[in-house]
């Protein structure tokens, strides 16, 4: 006996298949968890959580695999292009919204996809909030490579003990 392990999930013509991955239940709590399909948020709220994840992430990378990366100014280079980089995104966000937004669609693994975000003014105020949350969120990164490099942690400890 044969079992199909991919199977169309709903019509066959829209190419929406079930697989074993993407129809598991960790696979969909996982998903509808993050901040692009959790339930109740607002457009901005969707835009600053989604760009301080990046620009956080974004920080380090750059500060340590740019040309800079054995001077002493490797940081501040990683949070400019960090900046830089999330800007472009913004613009790219901004412009995905300009030409026509259409509603979202449900799949097997987003069945309630948010429909805020179905329109021009809900990607125009996720993409402000994107361009909010990310650059707050290299310039935290940067705060925190600061800290960490300065030694504070160092000077704590040892009056402690």
């Amino acid at each position: 006996m044969t079992a199909e392990v991919v199977h169309p999930a709903g019509d066959p013509q829209i190419g929406n298949l079930a697989t074993p991955i993407n129809s598991s239940p960790f696979t969909k709590a996982l998903i509808n968890n993050l901040p692009a399909y959790r339930l109740g948020l607002s457009p901005q709220r969707r835009g600053l959580e989604i760009g301080m994840a990046h620009g956080y992430l974004l920080f380090g990378p750059f500060a340590y695999t740019s040309q800079f990366r054995n001077s002493g100014v490797s940081d501040l280079v990683g949070l400019i292009e960090a900046v830089i980089l999330v800007v472009i995104l913004t613009i790219c966000l901004s412009l995905y919204g300009s030409v026509g937004v259409q509603k979202p669609i449900a799949t097997i693994t987003t069945p309630n996809p948010p429909e805020a975000l179905g329109t021009s003014e809900g990607w125009s105020e996720f993409a402000g909030s994107f361009l909010v949350g990310g650059i707050g969120g290299a310039a935290f990164a940067y705060a925190v490579f600061q800290v960490v490099k300065s030694g504070v942690f160092e000077t704590f400890g040892n009056l402690i003990n």
